[in-house]
Parts: C-alpha cells; sequence; structure tokens
C-alpha cells in the first residue's frame, strides 16, 4: 500500500503542470537593476540604473533564466544563492466596462447619449487612460440597423503609446427630425408651416445631420417629398442665386476695362455656377458665372461671345 502511494505522488510530480511564474510589474521603456533588485534581494548591490534590456510589450513578458542571472551576478561581484528564473511584464487591468462608457461619452460630447455596451474585447489592458475617438465610430447601413456597430478605441499608457480596445455598441442621442406637413414640390420654398419637428433618439452621426430643421425655413425641395416624409439633409438645396426668367446684373471682366449690363436669366444656379443668359439688345445666349443674388460675371476669355 506505502509503494503505492508513493508511486502516485511520483507521478503527480512528474506529470503535473509546473505552476506559472508570477512576473514582477514594470513600467517604462527598459528594465533596470532596481526592477531586479525588487525580485532578488542580492541584486541590491547593481547600480539600480543599470539597463537590463527593452520592456516587454503588454502581454508578453521578459524571462531571465537561472544561468542570465549567474552571469549577471558573477558581472557585479554578487554573491547569489540557488537563482531561480525571473520575469517581468508590464502590468495589466481587465477592461472596465463604466470606464469605457465615460471616454465614449466624453467623446460625444453628450452626457444624455444612451449607450449599450454588446460586446467588449476581452484581452487585459495596461493601466492607463481609455480613448474612444468619435471619428472611430462606426454607423449603421441604415436608421432602422438595430444591430450594435463597431467603436474602436484606445489604452493610452506610458506617455502616448496606445493598445488598441474596441466594443460594438447600441449608441443613441436626443435629436429632432423634421417631417413634410404636406407635400412639397422640387424648387419650392420651404415654409415653417409646411414642417412639423418631433423629438426623437438619433445615431449621433444622424443627430448631427438632425440639426438640419432648424436651418430649413428658406431651403427648397431637391426633389419632390411626399407628405409624411421625413425632411432628410438631402432632400433641400439652397435657393438659386439666380432664377429662370430673373434680371441679372453682369459685370464683364476685359482686363482693367469694366461692362456692366442687365441680362435675363434661361437658366437658374447658385453661388460659382455657370448659368445661361441673354443679351436683350442682341438676342445672344452667353454663359456668365453667379456671384450672388441676382449678379453674374463674365471673365476676359468670355467676353466676346456676350454680344
Amino acid at each position: 500500500m506505502t509503494l503505492r502511494i508513493v508511486a502516485a505522488l511520483w507521478c503527480v510530480a512528474r506529470l503535473a503542470p509546473a505552476q506559472a511564474l508570477q512576473c514582477e510589474p514594470v513600467e517604462g521603456d527598459r528594465i533596470l537593476g532596481k526592477h531586479l533588485a525588487a525580485a532578488l534581494s542580492e541584486f541590491r548591490a547593481m547600480p539600480p540604473e543599470t539597463s537590463l534590456g527593452n520592456t516587454p510589450p503588454p502581454g508578453s513578458k521578459r524571462t531571465f533564466h537561472a544561468a542570465e542571472l549567474a552571469a549577471l551576478a558573477e558581472r557585479y561581484s554578487i554573491r547569489l544563492q540557488s537563482p531561480g528564473d525571473v520575469c517581468f511584464e508590464w502590468p495589466m487591468e481587465p477592461l472596465d466596462r463604466n470606464r469605457m462608457l465615460e471616454a465614449m461619452r466624453a467623446s460625444l460630447g453628450a452626457s444624455d447619449a444612451v449607450i449599450e455596451i454588446a460586446e467588449t474585447s476581452l484581452n487585459p489592458i495596461p493601466r492607463g487612460r481609455l480613448e474612444f475617438p468619435r471619428e472611430a465610430l462606426g454607423k449603421p447601413a441604415s436608421q432602422a440597423q438595430k444591430d450594435p456597430v463597431l467603436w474602436r478605441g484606445a489604452a493610452v499608457y506610458s506617455g502616448d503609446r496606445r493598445y488598441p480596445v474596441w466594443a460594438r455598441v447600441r449608441v443613441t442621442v436626443p435629436c429632432e427630425r423634421a417631417f413634410a406637413n404636406q407635400a412639397l414640390k422640387t424648387g419650392q420654398p420651404i415654409d415653417p408651416r409646411q414642417v412639423r419637428i418631433e423629438r426623437a433618439a438619433c445615431f449621433p452621426a444622424d443627430a448631427d445631420a438632425g440639426k438640419a430643421p432648424l436651418s430649413i425655413q428658406g431651403m427648397v425641395a431637391a426633389r419632390p417629398i411626399a407628405a409624411g416624409t421625413e425632411i432628410r439633409p438631402d432632400l433641400v438645396v439652397p435657393p438659386n442665386d439666380v432664377n429662370r426668367g430673373d434680371v441679372v446684373q453682369v459685370e464683364v471682366r476685359c482686363g482693367a476695362a469694366r461692362v456692366a449690363f442687365a441680362a435675363k436669366a434661361e437658366t437658374g444656379g447658385r453661388h460659382g455656377d455657370f448659368v445661361a443668359l441673354r443679351n436683350p439688345s442682341s438676342n445672344k445666349v452667353f454663359e456668365a458665372r453667379v456671384e450672388g443674388k441676382d449678379r453674374a460675371l463674365v471673365e476676359a476669355e468670355g467676353a466676346a461671345s456676350f454680344r
């Protein structure tokens, strides 16, 4: 019986996995003598700022094996009694969801944002501050999409080093949306009475676009908008500075010479657009660049064509 117990203990000792080596925490660019002295007191005789190698990146370890430690001890005339291995690693901590939410709200600049974290990276992170840049927040394919979107961030540590983290989130912020009370025709100026504003919860990028209702007045429909349709920014455009049939004040520049006269608009456009104008004297049509409300400019190279 005793022999069986001894044999069993021998098997356990041989086959059981070795206990993981407990690493010493180290931060900064280099592993120094003082770090080794904290792990093995005999190395207090080594100058504390002695450089022993680069600090391992977060998630990795740097192990000094017994033979390496014995060589170091001999170099610095240190008496070392049967040293074991010593390892160093960057101190890590779990990714905290509350800290993530704080960083996300700070990035959005919206304390009233509703953020649901559906999933996060699982790896521990180096101690430092968390950042989730707003521009790194993914966007749903459509307003109807309910699936979480990816938001990439970083743990910023040891100055400006960055350790990547990520989360899949659902994010909404309070916003306003505009809806047409009645059908709007293309080019029709929008009157406030034709629009109703509703409070809603929007994805942050849509909420920025949702500021458009505050500036809808005076805009025109870019295409027909049915009653009850949400008036999105892509459905409205600024009104033309020149409309077909308008009388336009034209300035012609040819070197130092300036000529001004009135013409009739054959097409419409906004500042910077080229429109067709008709010279009432010659009945000829020419092009000019819109400079403002009912104003247009002809440069020297087009001067001959307006007469």
